[in-house]
């Protein structure tokens, strides 16, 4: 796991911690923020890769 891609996603998990915790105090049923919890680390998954495959694939231009 490259450093970039783990600061991202334990970003994304605590964002998604206090979604949670808000949601709760709203008294919003615990089964719907079950379903938001799963979709949001999943979100927060895709794009975590995503930003960090565009710095991998980064390629030098051709030197002549």
């Amino acid at each position: 796991m490259s450093s970039s891609f783990g600061v991202y996603l334990i970003g994304f998990v605590i964002v998604t911690i206090g979604l949670a915790i808000g949601a709760y105090l709203l008294h919003v049923p615990s089964m719907w923020i079950g379903v938001g919890v799963i979709c949001l680390v999943g979100l927060g998954i895709l794009s975590a890769v995503k930003k960090t495959q565009g710095r991998a694939r980064t390629v030098a231009p051709p030197q002549g």
